[in-house]
């Protein structure tokens, strides 16, 4: 305990020290402390307080008006050795601002020990008519840049070329950029003034982001954010989507909510879902216990049918002849019953054909017997009288 009141004595002593300016240093030294603080402080900056001056505003116009303009060596500017911050200029569109544009204005910030960075950004009018369109506003892009804590000032509507007015207008010692010809109408190289002048530093481009990149990620997967810009608020008049597509990406939105509706479901469940699965196997197993009980081999249903179908054949099948009927004789007598107590067996088919056939046979000629002695007799009553009254039977034989 003594140790850390003793170290935090000491460490209020020193900043006691730095507040007032003066004192010795805990060691003898009396301002190389205070110097070294103060120096660090400085080189802070307001960049991290506040967002950095436009080069018309007042704090950029007092650091330009402190500083004498003769353009300072490459020598002296890697080894720190001017008597002034070295003024670095950098340019560009920065449109939709990425890492890759941070890691630009960095690499221009540090490529001398004590620099003052100044941004150029390229408004939309001049942009539009090189490049092509922008998705961010010119005043965005300016917003974007000056809140890059690397950055120390901004220049609005700044230049597509350079020329000597310009950089004695900004106080500039060198242009730092990607070491990539950009080529106009008029010249290979826009570039190739300030390389002459031996003014230009080379930065590196960030490989694999670009604002084309990003913007090429964007219309591939353009239904994807349509989507997320509805269920967001936005109307299809602002996305620019037609009621057909606004209705079928909604649709899409309402089956994805339902997916995750259902995922985070089967989340929560946790434990409950192995319990549930038991549960399922269990019942899936007496399902089938019970469907092999009743349509299996031996099921209940077999054992109905093959019932049903016994009595159905035996239904359908003649029955047998009694054991103590004898066989018909080849005449078609039939022999005396051996028992004469049992029941005699049906006639064969042929005994009952003939049967019918000789009674018919008889009624036929007694039929015919009567129409013959009916005629007879019409014959002999038949002497010519009207009557049956005026005749009289002369037979010998009555």
């Amino acid at each position: 305990m003594s140790r850390k009141r003793s170290r935090v004595r000491k460490e209020e002593e020193m900043s006691s020290n730095l507040e007032s300016g003066g004192g010795e240093g805990l060691n003898g030294s009396d301002t190389s402390l205070e110097s070294t603080s103060r120096t660090s402080v400085i080189d802070i900056g307001p960049s991290l307080h506040q967002p950095a001056p436009y080069n018309d505003d007042a704090m950029a116009i007092a650091e330009r008006d402190r500083c004498s303009y003769g353009r300072i060596p490459r020598a002296a500017a890697i080894a720190g050795t001017a008597n002034r911050k070295v003024r670095v200029y950098s340019d560009g569109i920065y449109d939709m601002f990425h890492q890759g544009h941070a890691r630009q204005l960095q690499q221009a910030k540090t490529v001398f020990p004590n620099v003052y960075l100044i941004v150029g950004v390229c408004s939309d009018r001049l942009t539009h008519s090189r490049k092509g369109r922008t998705v961010m506003t010119e005043d965005e892009r300016y917003e974007a840049v000056r809140h890059c804590r690397y950055v120390d000032e901004v220049v609005r509507d700044a230049p597509w070329e350079y020329d000597e007015e310009f950089l004695e207008k900004h106080k500039i010692d060198f242009i730092a950029h990607d070491d990539i010809p950009y080529t106009t109408q008029d010249c290979e190289d826009t570039y190739a003034m300030i390389k002459a002048k031996d003014m230009f530093v080379a930065t590196e481009r960030t490989e694999g982001v670009s604002t084309s990149d990003i913007v090429a990620r964007i219309v591939r997967d353009y239904d994807m954010y349509v989507r997320r810009n509805l269920a967001r608020g936005y109307s299809a008049k602002e996305l620019n989507v037609s009621f057909l597509n606004e209705k079928k990406f909604r649709l899409q939105n309402k089956m994805d909510e339902l997916k995750d509706k259902g995922k985070k479901v089967m989340t929560n469940i946790g434990e409950k879902r192995v319990d549930i699965l038991t549960k399922w196997e269990e019942k899936s197993r007496e399902l089938i216990d019970a469907f092999l009980l009743l349509f299996g081999p031996d099921g209940r249903l077999s054992n109905i049918w093959n019932e049903s179908k016994g009595r159905l054949m035996q239904a359908l099948s003649q029955p047998p002849s009694p054991r103590g009927s004898p066989a018909p004789s080849e005449n078609g007598d039939d022999h005396e019953p051996l028992n004469r107590g049992s029941a005699s067996p049906p006639p064969p088919k042929s005994r009952r054909c003939e049967a019918l056939w000789d009674q018919q046979a008889d009624a036929s000629s007694s039929e015919c017997l009567g129409e013959s002695e009916e005629a007879v007799q019409r014959q002999l009553t038949d002497d010519g009288s009207d009557s049956d009254d005026d005749y009289q039977d002369t037979s010998p034989y009555l």
